[in-house]
Protein backbone atom coordinates (compact mmCIF):
# COMPACT_ATOMS: atom_id res chain seq x y z
CA UNK A 1 0.00 0.00 0.00
CA UNK A 2 1.49 3.92 -0.67
CA UNK A 3 2.93 5.87 2.51
CA UNK A 4 1.94 9.13 0.86
CA UNK A 5 -0.21 10.96 3.15
CA UNK A 6 -2.29 12.31 -0.10
CA UNK A 7 -3.64 14.81 2.09
CA UNK A 8 -4.98 17.22 -0.94
CA UNK A 9 -6.60 14.33 -2.35
CA UNK A 10 -8.44 13.44 0.97
CA UNK A 11 -9.34 17.48 1.03
CA UNK A 12 -11.04 17.21 -2.70
CA UNK A 13 -12.52 13.27 -2.03
CA UNK A 14 -13.38 13.53 1.59
CA UNK A 15 -11.76 10.30 2.28
CA UNK A 16 -7.77 9.68 1.68
CA UNK A 17 -6.83 7.26 -1.54
CA UNK A 18 -5.62 4.95 0.55
CA UNK A 19 -8.62 4.08 2.50
CA UNK A 20 -10.27 3.86 -1.03
CA UNK A 21 -7.97 1.22 -2.08
CA UNK A 22 -8.02 -0.59 1.23
CA UNK A 23 -11.80 -1.29 1.00
CA UNK A 24 -11.08 -2.32 -2.46
CA UNK A 25 -8.66 -4.93 -1.44
CA UNK A 26 -10.40 -6.22 1.45
CA UNK A 27 -13.77 -6.57 -0.65
CA UNK A 28 -12.06 -8.59 -3.84
CA UNK A 29 -10.26 -10.69 -1.11
CA UNK A 30 -13.37 -11.37 0.26
CA UNK A 31 -14.73 -12.42 -3.10
CA UNK A 32 -11.55 -14.41 -3.47
CA UNK A 33 -12.22 -16.26 -0.26
CA UNK A 34 -15.72 -17.47 -0.50
CA UNK A 35 -15.42 -18.57 -4.41
CA UNK A 36 -12.15 -21.18 -3.40
CA UNK A 37 -14.86 -21.85 -0.57
CA UNK A 38 -18.07 -22.23 -3.16
CA UNK A 39 -15.61 -24.10 -5.75
CA UNK A 40 -14.76 -26.57 -2.75
CA UNK A 41 -18.44 -27.18 -1.81
CA UNK A 42 -19.56 -27.76 -5.17
CA UNK A 43 -15.88 -30.21 -6.15
CA UNK A 44 -16.64 -32.24 -2.86
CA UNK A 45 -20.54 -32.76 -3.79
CA UNK A 46 -19.62 -33.90 -6.98
CA UNK A 47 -17.11 -36.48 -5.74
CA UNK A 48 -19.69 -37.34 -3.63
CA UNK A 49 -21.87 -38.81 -6.63
CA UNK A 50 -19.14 -40.38 -8.27
CA UNK A 51 -19.24 -44.08 -6.91
CA UNK A 52 -15.60 -45.52 -6.40
CA UNK A 53 -14.03 -42.36 -5.81
CA UNK A 54 -10.20 -42.63 -4.33
CA UNK A 55 -10.00 -39.20 -3.78
CA UNK A 56 -11.20 -38.11 0.24
CA UNK A 57 -12.39 -34.80 1.31
CA UNK A 58 -9.02 -33.70 3.04
CA UNK A 59 -7.02 -34.12 -0.12
CA UNK A 60 -9.87 -31.71 -1.76
CA UNK A 61 -9.22 -29.32 0.72
CA UNK A 62 -5.54 -29.14 0.80
CA UNK A 63 -5.64 -28.84 -2.61
CA UNK A 64 -8.25 -25.90 -2.80
CA UNK A 65 -5.86 -24.41 0.16
CA UNK A 66 -2.95 -24.51 -2.48
CA UNK A 67 -4.62 -22.67 -5.03
CA UNK A 68 -6.28 -20.32 -2.70
CA UNK A 69 -2.50 -19.44 -1.36
CA UNK A 70 -1.56 -19.09 -4.84
CA UNK A 71 -4.26 -17.24 -6.11
CA UNK A 72 -3.93 -14.84 -3.30
CA UNK A 73 0.06 -14.01 -4.30
CA UNK A 74 -1.22 -13.31 -7.74
CA UNK A 75 -4.05 -11.52 -6.78
CA UNK A 76 -1.61 -9.40 -4.36
CA UNK A 77 1.09 -9.23 -7.69
CA UNK A 78 -1.85 -7.41 -9.87
CA UNK A 79 -3.71 -5.06 -6.53
CA UNK A 80 -0.30 -3.85 -6.57
CA UNK A 81 -0.23 -2.51 -10.22
CA UNK A 82 -3.92 -1.80 -9.86
CA UNK A 83 -3.18 0.51 -7.01
CA UNK A 84 -0.29 1.97 -8.76
CA UNK A 85 -2.14 3.13 -11.72
CA UNK A 86 -5.28 4.61 -9.52
CA UNK A 87 -3.19 6.44 -7.41
CA UNK A 88 -1.50 8.03 -9.58
CA UNK A 89 -4.21 8.58 -12.79
CA UNK A 90 -7.13 8.32 -11.03
CA UNK A 91 -6.98 9.34 -7.54
CA UNK A 92 -4.44 11.94 -7.51
CA UNK A 93 -4.48 15.65 -7.90
CA UNK A 94 -2.12 17.02 -10.32
CA UNK A 95 0.23 19.94 -8.31
CA UNK A 96 -0.92 22.50 -10.68
CA UNK A 97 -4.28 21.85 -10.35
CA UNK A 98 -6.24 23.96 -7.00
CA UNK A 99 -9.18 23.21 -5.52
CA UNK A 100 -11.80 26.03 -5.68
CA UNK A 101 -11.46 26.82 -1.60
CA UNK A 102 -7.66 27.23 -2.36
CA UNK A 103 -7.90 30.09 -5.33
CA UNK A 104 -7.46 32.75 -2.96
CA UNK A 105 -4.27 31.42 -2.21
CA UNK A 106 -3.10 32.15 -5.94
CA UNK A 107 -4.82 35.67 -5.92
CA UNK A 108 -3.34 36.48 -2.18
CA UNK A 109 -0.02 34.91 -2.32
CA UNK A 110 1.99 35.09 1.02
CA UNK A 111 5.35 34.13 2.11
CA UNK A 112 6.80 33.15 5.39
CA UNK A 113 7.80 36.96 6.40
CA UNK A 114 4.48 38.34 5.33
CA UNK A 115 2.50 35.48 7.30
CA UNK A 116 4.26 36.05 10.09
CA UNK A 117 4.09 40.31 9.37
CA UNK A 118 0.08 39.70 9.63
CA UNK A 119 0.41 37.38 12.67
CA UNK A 120 1.98 40.09 14.87
CA UNK A 121 -0.65 42.56 13.00
CA UNK A 122 -3.37 40.52 14.57
CA UNK A 123 -1.80 40.20 17.86
CA UNK A 124 -1.73 43.89 17.82
CA UNK A 125 -5.41 43.99 16.88
CA UNK A 126 -6.05 42.00 19.44
CA UNK A 127 -4.59 43.90 22.04
CA UNK A 128 -6.44 47.00 21.02
CA UNK A 129 -9.59 45.35 21.48
CA UNK A 130 -8.81 44.22 24.54
CA UNK A 131 -7.55 47.63 25.54
CA UNK A 132 -10.59 49.65 23.97
CA UNK A 133 -13.00 46.65 25.99
CA UNK A 134 -11.24 47.55 29.38
CA UNK A 135 -11.44 51.68 28.31
CA UNK A 136 -15.56 50.68 27.87
CA UNK A 137 -15.76 48.74 31.00
CA UNK A 138 -13.89 52.00 33.14
CA UNK A 139 -15.93 54.56 30.91
CA UNK A 140 -19.63 52.47 32.28
CA UNK A 141 -17.97 52.11 35.82
CA UNK A 142 -17.70 56.04 35.72
CA UNK A 143 -21.03 56.30 34.35
CA UNK A 144 -22.58 54.85 36.71
CA UNK A 145 -20.43 56.63 39.83
CA UNK A 146 -21.70 59.78 37.84
CA UNK A 147 -25.06 59.02 37.68
CA UNK A 148 -25.10 58.50 41.49
CA UNK A 149 -23.52 61.58 42.27
CA UNK A 150 -26.01 62.94 39.91
CA UNK A 151 -28.77 61.39 42.22
CA UNK A 152 -27.16 62.34 45.52
CA UNK A 153 -27.14 66.32 44.13
CA UNK A 154 -30.30 66.08 42.87
CA UNK A 155 -31.78 65.07 46.68
CA UNK A 156 -29.57 68.14 48.20
CA UNK A 157 -31.19 70.60 45.48
CA UNK A 158 -35.01 68.92 46.78
CA UNK A 159 -33.41 69.91 50.11
CA UNK A 160 -32.48 73.25 49.52
CA UNK A 161 -35.75 73.76 47.70
CA UNK A 162 -37.73 72.57 50.69
CA UNK A 163 -35.49 75.12 52.98
CA UNK A 164 -36.52 78.13 50.59
CA UNK A 165 -40.20 77.22 50.96
CA UNK A 166 -39.81 77.07 54.46
CA UNK A 167 -37.72 80.74 54.44
CA UNK A 168 -40.40 82.22 52.16
CA UNK A 169 -43.08 80.90 54.71
CA UNK A 170 -41.45 82.86 57.44
CA UNK A 171 -41.28 85.86 54.91
CA UNK A 172 -37.68 85.53 54.40
CA UNK A 173 -37.48 86.47 50.39
CA UNK A 174 -33.30 85.97 49.08
CA UNK A 175 -31.25 82.65 49.89
CA UNK A 176 -28.56 84.68 51.94
CA UNK A 177 -31.63 85.91 54.39
CA UNK A 178 -32.26 82.36 54.60
CA UNK A 179 -28.88 80.93 55.14
CA UNK A 180 -29.04 83.76 58.37
CA UNK A 181 -32.53 83.02 59.30
CA UNK A 182 -31.28 78.77 59.33
CA UNK A 183 -28.20 79.84 61.31
CA UNK A 184 -30.15 82.10 63.73
CA UNK A 185 -32.44 79.51 64.64
CA UNK A 186 -29.73 76.63 64.28
CA UNK A 187 -27.81 78.72 67.71
CA UNK A 188 -31.24 79.20 69.49
CA UNK A 189 -31.87 75.29 69.27
CA UNK A 190 -28.08 74.60 69.94
CA UNK A 191 -28.85 77.12 73.26
CA UNK A 192 -31.63 75.32 74.23
CA UNK A 193 -30.09 71.60 73.87
CA UNK A 194 -27.54 73.12 76.01
CA UNK A 195 -29.54 74.83 78.56
CA UNK A 196 -31.64 71.68 78.54
CA UNK A 197 -28.74 69.14 78.98
CA UNK A 198 -27.77 71.65 82.34
CA UNK A 199 -30.98 71.45 83.55
CA UNK A 200 -30.89 68.02 83.11
CA UNK A 201 -27.59 67.48 85.01
CA UNK A 202 -28.70 69.51 88.23
CA UNK A 203 -31.71 67.33 88.14
CA UNK A 204 -29.54 64.38 88.50
CA UNK A 205 -27.33 65.67 90.74
CA UNK A 206 -30.18 67.25 93.13
CA UNK A 207 -31.85 63.50 92.97
CA UNK A 208 -28.15 62.09 94.18
CA UNK A 209 -28.32 64.53 97.22
CA UNK A 210 -31.99 63.32 98.16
Amino acid sequence: MSVDPMAYEAQFFGFTPQTCMLRLYIAFQDYLFDTISVMESVILKKLDAIPGCQISPSEIRKCTHKFLFFMKDRFNELFARMEMMLLRLVLNIPRNVLLPEDRVHEQYPYGKEEFQALQEELQQLQQQCRAEAAAGEALRAELEEQKAVTAELEKILQCFDGLENICREHGIGNFKESLAFLTQNSKKLQDALKDVKEKSKNMEQHEQLL
